[in-house]
């Protein structure tokens, strides 16, 4: 070959091993990013050219998919009572992508998932119908309805949970919205998705409550309080008189605590002062621990803790690193404590099971279009914030709030129930409306099923009349009634 020939061969040579490594870069390197680029058309393409896998809900989809006409997308989504299921599901549309179990399982519902391979490799030999796989919830249909029915037109949200395993069972916020409205690509999506995008509007109807909205938890946060108080040796004999003054005044300062009406506070016992909800007995028990020891505590329920991923992750309870008669004002739920519905739910769930909490979680296992079984989740201890044998304390002066304190509206007949209400304060100087609380624990011979957790955010309820007994204990009780049918 003479050089020339040689040349020019050994540049062609040098242009195809350029391709070679460019193609291989894009393919392997630059894949994913690629593929999740959401100018990629092609992906949205790819995600509705086939029906879409479902959730389930106790062996029953609560979505689904139909096909549609909008342009290049095949299929779209829909929803079974969509406004009860939207804060488990959350969303998936052609137009606004997806959210919550919709977007975290979305490689699993379009069938484009690595661990579908298996599947899609046998359609593609038999020329099977092409489908996405399943999402199998832990959700119980008649708890979510129940919780759903209980907050009826109030502003909140409901959390319950097995504390057994710390299976999700139901998960309610209210006001909520109908992803059905928006899963398409026409101009009436987008007006119905827009609707949803108000500023500044106060009922925020696509705010997760039970996940992503943390409150301050109120008197409900005593049950913490209480456990904080025997964990460390302050007290243990929730039957003793506790040092407790009446009028108690707040660590470095001239302003005395208030307790709601005149109740048998001073020196009041863990069991009277639960049953009463004695601010100044759980003020001073927080000021006596200190800052430290009442943050570590919390931090053993899950406070302060960013990643509480269900999958969908919840926003981070705060319990807060304060001066002391802030401190004080935090062990009774106030001043800078901040809860989510499901972190008090995990409270009450951790107090019923011997002082074990299990982490929280609402996805049972992932499945492919033929339902078998590709990942199964298996419940894990997230922590142990009380002993076995002080977890039995608080358990019994719960039941005493329930059989004859503030949570007597949460009785059940035939069913031991434990509770804790709660009325935290709203707003500059306590100007708004306060939110209504009420955690519990339901159990039977068999066990102990359910823990749940109500807020009522707001209603149309005279604010005099605003109490967690009275407007967030009969919701509980129907959540945990619907669990025990569930069980029976």
């Amino acid at each position: 070959m003479n050089k020339p020939l040689r040349r020019v061969a050994i540049f062609c040579g040098l242009l195809v091993l350029a391709l070679l490594i460019r193609v291989n870069w894009v393919q392997f390197v630059q894949g994913d990013e690629l593929k999740n680029d959401p100018h990629n058309r092609r992906v949205a393409i790819e995600r509705y050219s086939m029906p879409r896998g479902n959730i389930i809900v106790d062996g029953k989809p609560v979505t689904g998919s139909t096909t549609t006409d909008s342009g290049d997308f095949k299929y779209k989504r829909t929803y079974k009572n969509g406004k009860m299921w939207a804060p488990v599901t959350g969303y998936a549309s052609q137009a606004f992508d997806a959210n919550q179990l919709e977007k975290l399982n979305d490689g699993i519902l379009s069938g484009t998932d690595d661990k579908l391979f298996f599947s899609r490799t046998v359609d593609m030999f038999t020329g099977g119908n092409k489908r996405g796989g399943n999402v199998v919830t832990t959700l119980d249909a008649k708890a979510q309805k129940a919780a759903f029915e209980g907050l009826g037109g109030n502003k909140g949200a409901v959390a319950a949970i097995n504390p057994e395993t710390g299976a999700i069972l139901a998960l309610a916020s209210t006001p909520s919205y109908d992803p059905s409205k928006f899963a398409g690509n026409t101009d009436k999506d987008a007006e119905a998705y827009n609707a949803l995008q108000k500023k500044n509007d106060p009922d925020e109807p696509m705010l997760n409550r039970a996940l992503r909205q943390t409150y301050p938890p109120g008197s409900t946060f005593k049950v913490v309080t209480a456990s904080a108080a025997l964990e460390n040796g302050l007290y243990d004999d929730v039957d003793a008189k506790t040092r407790s003054p009446l009028p108690y005044t707040l660590p470095d300062t001239h302003i005395t605590l208030d307790n709601e009406g005149p109740i048998p506070c001073e020196d009041a016992s863990l069991r009277v002062a639960l049953r009463y909800s004695c601010n100044t007995v759980f003020g001073k028990i927080s000021a006596d621990l200190g800052n430290k020891k009442m943050k570590a505590e919390a931090e053993k329920f899950g406070f302060n803790d960013p990643e509480i991923d269900t999958p969908v992750r919840a926003a981070e309870s705060i319990y807060p690193t304060d001066n002391r008669p802030q401190n004080a004002m935090a062990g009774i739920g106030q001043a800078s404590n901040r809860a989510t519905p499901l972190q008090m739910a995990m409270v009450a769930s951790a107090v019923a099971n011997g002082g074990k909490l299990m982490k929280p979680y609402m996805v049972e296992q992932l499945e492919d279009k033929n339902l078998n079984a590709i990942q199964q989740h298996t419940p894990q201890v997230m922590s142990h914030p009380l002993a076995p044998e002080n977890a039995q304390k608080i358990q019994d002066i719960m039941e005493t709030v329930v059989k004859e304190g503030t949570g007597t509206n949460a009785q059940i007949p035939g069913v031991t129930v434990g509770g804790k209400t709660g009325t935290a304060q709203h707003g500059e100087n306590n100007k708004d409306n306060p939110y209504a609380w009420f955690i519990s624990y339901a159990k039977t011979a068999k066990g102990t099923p359910v823990a749940v957790a109500v807020v009522i955010e707001g209603s149309d309820t005279l604010r005099n009349d605003i109490a967690g007994g009275k407007l967030a204990a009969p919701v509980a009780k129907k959540v945990m009634e619907a669990v025990l049918e569930s069980n029976k």
